[in-house]
């Protein structure tokens, strides 16, 4: 008895640490993968900069799902053609987008605090409020209080946007007004074509200062 008992619990235990140990090895080959392909444009960090996004910290299913609208052209504004179409079609694999979103999920995100610190209290409320006169609906609905996004399965498609660099959300929201990227999930798209120049400037400055 005492000897199926021990085995019972090595076994036990070993079950126990298996997920764990897949976890790690997928995060660092999400890692390996980064620093080969990555930092040479998001940052040695991946904390980005005004043209190319913050990476660290972001939901999980955000950055494969991104990846994959990537390979398939649905995200076609010009630096995505430019930079993105090739490096997802050349590298892409659904367990390579896996590793490389746990990984970029494990790094903690700082602030680009690069927006107008003028236009953050106006830019608070458009993201807490929305905007009734245009029919825009408030961002902390799907986004979250803090702009954290969800990582939760099924809803790991809202990205965190707080503390994303004012230059790239600004023209994030612009582009989806000009057409680019129409076939992303609703309902960014239509929101984004409805605000105002003045609503982005605001809402992207007060974002970048968000921690």
């Amino acid at each position: 008895m005492k000897i199926i008992s021990f085995t019972t619990a090595i076994l036990a235990l070993v079950s126990c640490s298996v997920p764990s140990l897949a976890g790690d090895v997928e995060t660092l080959a999400g890692e390996r993968f980064a620093h080969r392909n990555c930092i040479w444009c998001h940052g040695p960090s991946l904390q980005g900069f005004s043209t190319a996004p913050r990476l660290a910290g972001q939901t999980p299913q955000y950055i494969v799902n991104q990846l994959y609208d990537f390979r398939d052209h649905a995200r076609d504004n010009p630096l995505s053609r430019q930079y993105m179409w090739g490096a997802a079609a050349n590298h892409l694999s659904l367990q390579t987008a896996r590793n490389l979103a746990l990984y970029l999920s494990t790094l903690s995100p700082r602030s680009a605090n690069d927006g107008y610190g003028g236009l953050a209290a106006r830019g608070q409320t458009i993201y807490r409020e929305g905007n009734p006169d245009a029919n825009i609906p408030s961002c902390v609905a799907c986004h979250g209080p803090n702009a954290e996004g969800a990582a939760a399965e099924g809803a790991g498609q809202i990205p965190r946007l707080g503390g994303l660099s004012y230059y790239y959300l600004k023209r994030r929201l612009e582009q989806w007004g000009q057409g680019y990227h129409a076939a992303a999930t609703p309902p960014m798209p239509e929101v984004a074509s409805k605000m105002s120049a003045s609503d982005i400037e605001a809402l992207a400055s007060y974002l970048s200062f968000v921690r």
